[in-house]
């Protein structure tokens, strides 16, 4: 594909990106549950003005743009007021949760080189925390050590992590909520470690961080997880997840300016200008910053509390009827809007695609460690006058998946190729080669899925991590295609 002779009329243009999305999930119904955070058309409306006034403002440099520096300023000290911190906590907005937690593991690093004189750091993880610090590790070479959770609750076992600890041991690494299955982890006991063992502890409130609050203040029984608690040196939370602001919003905060300084990133050693970055980013458009300044005034404190009491009813309504059908259970007693919950009975994969053929979207979580395959629910503003519906058709998909055979067949054969599997020996002919037999053997041609995803996600869930980690590379790569002369 070339860039077209001839620029396209408006009408043209937008009719065909319009065509685009023909596919796409329609969202705004409220029965998607993952991905999206929708707080409506008027605020939609403000976040979209706000963005859009400031489209062009590149916030590289608050010196050239100055109002990207007290939007930034204002943004940031509304986070640390929100999570109980002082006029001591520094931060930065940052594109989102995944860039927040590389800056969190690289302030740890950089710290530990010059504090501590660390040359091959580790970081201590439960096996619940998200995959972004596993991402971070890879990206700046430290070492990630995952541990076991508590298999009743899935909450960080502290007296592992404990064990854990080393010589070479950086960051200590909690969660509010893990985004799994919704819990907190025990960040006061956390912090005590980090303090008896001289350590830095983040908590990822990614997710959790903004809702949590209004939780509490409705009586919600929430663990301490904030500045509050003794030992917490940094805390990442996104504003585009339950503040609702435009994708592309996250703080990361940090307990003192010093250790933000490690944060940041300096370059003159070359012939242009000096380089210095907050963040990963450099050339940014401050329109996410906008906008999420702009919802979080929108909406003010009271009208956020409001969509708290909404989210608290939803959720508590969902979990009971969840626990009245039977053949499904709780993997974990869910302290956020967050749920996930699987059946020792039926498919929880057949289930999904009889939800989704209902128009919902519920996420598939595959098994790991000691969490089994589960249904996975982002709960949204509109979940609490759908939440009938939804549990009736959930108990309807719950019947239906019983009378259904087992998904992806017989296993039986995959499962002995996959336990003389030499993972290290696998070169990329021989993935190519496993990829295009599984999507074979489950539907999948090209970049068209299959309707119904059961059996792809049975087989994948049989895989050990390593290796649907591999495959999915394999077939990501050859998802985006480059095609120089077609159309």
């Amino acid at each position: 594909m070339r860039i077209p002779a001839k620029g396209l009329g408006r009408d043209e243009l937008f009719g065909k990106l319009t065509a685009f999305r023909a596919h796409d999930m329609p969202w705004r119904d409220g029965r998607t549950f993952a991905y999206v955070y929708d707080a409506g058309p008027e605020a939609e409306a403000v976040i979209h003005r706000a963005y859009t006034m400031y489209l062009g403002e590149n916030a590289l440099d608050p010196t050239v743009f100055p109002s990207t520096l007290v939007l930034e300023n204002d943004v940031v000290s509304m986070a640390v007021a929100h999570l109980g911190g002082d006029d001591e906590v520094a931060g930065s907005f940052t594109s989102g949760g995944t860039e927040s937690i590389l800056l969190a593991v690289k302030t740890a690093r950089d710290y530990a080189r010059e504090a501590r004189g660390i040359r091959e750091p580790e970081i201590i993880v439960p096996e619940t925390a998200h995959a972004a610090f596993h991402k971070a590790a890879h990206y700046l070479d430290v070492k990630l050590v995952s541990v076991p959770v508590d298999r009743a609750t899935f909450k960080a076992d502290v007296a592992a992590m404990r064990e854990a600890v080393g010589p070479s041991t950086i960051l200590l690494v909690g969660s509010a909520v893990s985004y799994a299955h919704g819990v907190v982890d025990p960040i006061r006991e956390l912090g005590a470690l980090a303090l008896e063992k001289n350590l830095l502890l983040h908590v990822d409130a990614c997710i959790g961080g903004f809702l949590l609050p209004y939780f509490r203040r409705l009586g919600a029984p929430v663990p301490d997880f904030d500045f509050q608690v003794p030992g917490v040196t940094s805390i990442s939370m996104d504003f585009h997840k339950y503040a609702y602001a435009a994708k592309g919003a996250s703080v990361i905060l940090h307990k003192t300016k010093d250790l933000r300084r490690h944060q940041f990133y300096a370059c003159a050693g070359w012939s242009g200008y000096t380089v210095i970055n907050s963040t990963v980013q450099s050339t940014k458009s401050a329109g996410p910053l906008a906008a999420c300044w702009a919802v979080l005034h929108h909406f003010g404190d009271e009208g956020y509390l409001e969509i708290a009491r909404n989210m608290l009813a939803a959720t508590r309504k969902i979990v009971d009827g969840i626990e009245a059908i039977l053949g499904l259970r709780l993997l974990a007693r869910p302290e956020m809007n967050l749920v996930a919950f699987t059946s020792d009975e039926v498919s929880v994969f057949h289930v999904i695609d009889e939800m989704k053929a209902r128009g919902w979207f519920v996420q598939p979580q595959l098994g790991f460690g000691s969490s089994k395959e589960n249904i996975h629910l982002s709960l949204n503003p509109k979940a609490l006058g759908l939440a009938d519906e939804l549990l009736r058709d959930l108990r309807e998909c719950v019947t239906i998946a019983r009378t259904l055979p087992p998904p992806g067949g017989d296993l039986s054969a995959l499962r002995g190729a996959l336990a003389s599997l030499d993972l290290t020996k696998l070169d990329p002919a021989m993935l190519g080669g496993i990829l295009r037999e599984a999507m074979a053997a489950t539907g999948i041609a090209g970049a068209s899925l299959p309707d119904r995803m059961a059996a792809v996600s049975e087989v994948l869930n049989h895989l050990p991590p390593p290796l649907r980690e591999r495959l999915l590379v394999e077939y990501m790569n050859g998802l985006f295609q480059t095609r120089v002369d077609g159309p």
